[in-house]
């Protein structure tokens, strides 16, 4: 990554240097006072539980030398620095008003300063961290390309990101979420991306954002930067997201399952933990794709990624051929085994829409039975309860041997499931402490296993556990 000069972030936070050298220089940040490195710059958050600033001692014994704080009053003083064989002048304090604005303000001018060819936001209700991914391996084809590091899409993730890219990055792929109005608003005006991507409208983050209608405009702001030349490519498959709506000073690219799309999805063969096979049709020719990927709804995130390539000079050839590489973040559709166990690790977060692709890839998953342990969605809304019902009578119809529960609302999957796969077959536990001491009951050899649940709920330690015990 390329060096930034004390005097650069003092220009462009606006902050005061307390003590130090403005010809100083970092590479990257850092918001955890526990990873940070000798060579970034730390930026410390006043959270609802922890303040940055009182950890600034510890960042010093990890060797970082340069801060941009806001509370002049937790500088370490001379007892800490004599403590480490240090001098004031040794430490570049710059002081601002706010350690996030600061933090994004930074982020934005650095990409600015990289020569990139495109900068290409994805976002969307499900699905936008596989898409991300697959549309780095496509790019990775013909550049150098950045993606989020781990999960970082947020308004501090995504700056960590960005100050992170090395200086001769020539595609950044940058996930951009939200769950609230003018979140991607701040995203997007920090990346001003020239392609974007959405995946689809769902009822994530619903609660927030009033319907889904709400949710498209939210989406939509990743679109407030674009220039003319700008493009806008989305899942037409999606009923809220059909080329007239989206529509505006820039070209929209669709990506669908009927004939009305620019890039044409169709027999779509799902194989469970051993990917999928689909046909991809763009101007009058077809193209067969298969995928290491599972999941049969990642057909339409996968063409999204080929689309994107073609307006990079992918070919499509080309573009499958990055797509045979993909891999996709941890705990999405995740497939492990063990002495005999599969288990589909999709922890990181659920919303109806990918609840129902779970299911249908444990479905699709060979095994003696199909398991599947489900937690809570959040921030659902009023109609909560009816999305929950409507899951567990999902998972009825394509008749999953057996259902565990786990949480106060998922209690109401139990209750949709039960008519259609019969009492026995269905079993609630209120947390995840209880159902732990009974696991073993009810997970055995030649089990596939989905577990998934909101990203609140942390089922990731079911997974743990089950590992655990078959060590």
């Amino acid at each position: 990554m390329r060096s930034i000069t004390v005097k650069e972030i003092l220009d462009t936070t606006g902050g005061r240097l307390l003590q130090g050298s403005t010809e100083a220089a970092v590479h990257g940040a850092a918001i955890d006072s526990r990873e940070v490195t000798a060579e970034n710059v730390f930026f410390p958050m006043k959270g609802m539980r922890a303040d940055g600033h009182d950890f600034l001692g510890g960042v010093l014994q990890r060797g970082c030398r340069t801060m941009v704080i806001s509370d002049a009053a937790k500088v370490p003083g001379e007892e800490v620095l004599q403590g480490l064989d240090l001098k004031k002048d040794d430490i570049n304090v710059i002081l601002v008003d706010d350690t996030l604005k600061a933090l994004q303000q930074l982020a934005k001018y650095y990409i600015a300063q990289l020569p990139l060819k495109k900068k290409i936001a994805v976002t969307g209700s499900v699905g936008k961290t596989s898409t991300r991914d697959m549309l780095y391996y496509v790019a990775s084809v013909k550049y150098k390309t950045g993606r989020n590091k781990k999960n970082y899409n947020n308004e501090f993730g995504l700056p960590l990101t960005i100050l992170d890219f090395d200086e001769d990055l020539e595609v950044a792929v940058l996930e951009m979420g939200m769950d609230s109005f003018g979140e991607i608003d701040l995203l997007a005006d920090m990346v001003r991306p020239d392609m974007a991507v959405i995946t689809n409208v769902g009822i994530s983050h619903i609660e927030n954002l009033g319907s889904r209608e709400g949710i498209r405009k939210a989406k939509m702001e990743v679109t407030n930067y674009f220039s003319e030349d700008a493009v806008l490519i989305v899942n037409q498959a999606c009923d809220l997201l059909q080329k007239n709506m989206v529509s505006g000073d820039y070209q929209v690219v669709t990506v669908g399952n009927d004939g009305k799309s620019d890039f044409i999805v169709s027999n779509v063969c799902d194989f469970g933990d051993k990917g999928i096979k689909y046909t991809l049709d763009r101007n009058h020719k077809q193209y067969e794709v298969n995928l290491n990927v599972p999941g049969g709804h990642n057909a339409l995130n996968a063409t999204l990624a080929v689309a994107a390539g073609e307006i990079l000079g992918i070919s499509a050839e080309d573009a499958i051929r990055g797509l045979e590489n993909a891999e996709l973040t941890a705990k999405r559709l995740n497939v492990r085994g063990k002495n005999g166990i599969k288990v589909i690790d999709d922890t990181y977060n659920a919303a109806p829409e990918s609840m129902r692709s779970a299911i249908n890839t444990l479905k699709a998953t060979k095994g003696l039975r199909r398991v599947a342990i489900l937690s809570d969605m959040k921030e659902l809304g009023p109609e909560s309860r009816n999305f929950h019902r409507e899951i567990g009578a999902y998972v009825a119809e394509q008749k999953i041997d057996f259902l565990i529960t786990v949480g106060d609302d998922a209690r109401y999957i139990g209750e949709g499931a039960a008519e259609g796969l019969g009492a026995d077959s269905v079993h609630h536990y209120e947390t995840k402490a209880e159902f732990l001491k009974d696991m073993d009951r009810y997970i055995q050899p030649g089990d596939v296993v989905l577990v998934k649940g909101s990203r609140s709920m942390e089922m990731e330690e079911i997974v743990k556990k089950i590992f655990e015990d078959k060590e």
